[in-house]
């Protein structure tokens, strides 16, 4: 063998010593693991770790983190819903209820007596007159009574939500503005039920206050009434804002109402714009003459002492509604 050969054997032999102990760990030395977790790593990790990935939120298939729900305690007292209850907004307590003379009247004696309860008859007409009783409203952090006929609901609805929508309440008035007391019993129903129904339908809704058309009423509308749950009122004090000689004379409303006012005045008004107009000044009157206006959330029925079936007295200041021409 000649020495050239020799040293080329010597070289493979050295190579291959070296390839065969190339990349094996020093089992004195722990290696870090740069390979991306199998099943083994994932389930030690979650194992360790305080909080998997799943109960912090995990991605659902469109990319959105999901959090799953929160187990219920088989003992807790509140179930599914309950919280979204709590959620709402608290109804006010009831303060007041309407007395057979239509006015408001405390249902303690440690109650404010001197308020006025603010009503608007005959809507919803248009959004311009609508929007500027609720600013005027809003201004003087005062509620009202919407007394709406069933066919204009029916001709705008959007104009009831938007009564709704900022807070205001809704009233029934009937659905055609017609003298109910001329009505057979089943016509009588007709008329009520069905603005129960088209309210509810559009609001959610139903109406807790019903006025007749022209304050006309009689037993059996009083009956059903009470089947719907209705607190029946007519008026104590009405501003005249519908009789011709008052047209576009906002002073002449305001006039009317404070010639009348008294404690628990429930104050009769129309969508017009001359009451739009007015309603301003004589909020801004009654306050400064000490009365507080009425939320009629706070409205009840009755106590039973002062419920009598069939009232038909409630024109208390002498105003009479049959003779009303309907303002337009």
């Amino acid at each position: 063998m000649t020495r050239l050969l020799y040293k080329k054997i010597l070289l493979a032999l050295a190579a291959c010593v070296l390839l065969g102990s190339c990349g094996q760990p020093d089992s004195r030395v722990r290696q870090p693991d740069s390979s991306a977790p199998g099943e083994e790593n994932a389930a030690s990790a979650a194992a360790s770790a305080p909080e998997s990935q799943e109960t912090a939120g995990s991605p659902d298939g469109n990319g959105i983190r999901t959090v799953p729900e929160t187990p219920q305690d088989e003992n807790s007292a509140s179930g599914p819903g309950e919280s979204a209850e709590a959620a709402k907004p608290e109804q006010p307590k009831l303060l007041y209820h309407i007395n057979k003379a239509y006015n408001v009247v405390p249902n303690e004696e440690e109650t404010d007596k001197k308020v006025v309860l603010l009503t608007f008859d005959d809507g919803p007409k248009e959004r311009e007159m609508i929007e500027g009783l609720i600013d005027t409203l809003d201004k003087h952090a005062a509620k009202a009574i919407f007394f709406v006929n069933g066919y204009r609901v029916k001709a705008h609805p959007e104009l009831l939500q938007l009564i709704h929508d900022r807070g205001q309440i809704i009233g029934n008035h009937s659905w055609d503005h017609i003298d109910l007391k001329k009505e057979s019993k089943a016509k009588m129903r007709q008329q009520i039920e069905d603005v129960q129904t088209i309210v509810k339908e559009t609001i959610g809704e139903a109406p807790r206050f019903f006025r007749p058309p022209f304050g006309s009423g009689n037993e059996v509308t009083h009956g059903i009434a009470d089947d719907n749950g209705l607190i029946y009122m007519t008026w104590s004090n009405g501003s005249l804002d519908w009789d011709s000689k008052n047209k576009n004379k906002p002073d002449a409303v305001i006039q009317n109402v404070l010639d009348q006012l008294h404690a628990g005045s429930n104050i009769l008004m129309h969508e017009l714009p001359w009451t739009v107009e007015a309603l301003d000044e004589l909020l801004t009157e009654l306050e400064n003459k000490g009365y507080g206006f009425v939320d009629p959330d706070s409205i009840g029925p009755a106590p039973a002492a002062d419920q009598t079936a069939g009232q038909a007295a409630g024109q208390a200041a002498g105003q009479t509604d049959a003779g009303r021409q309907k303002a337009k």
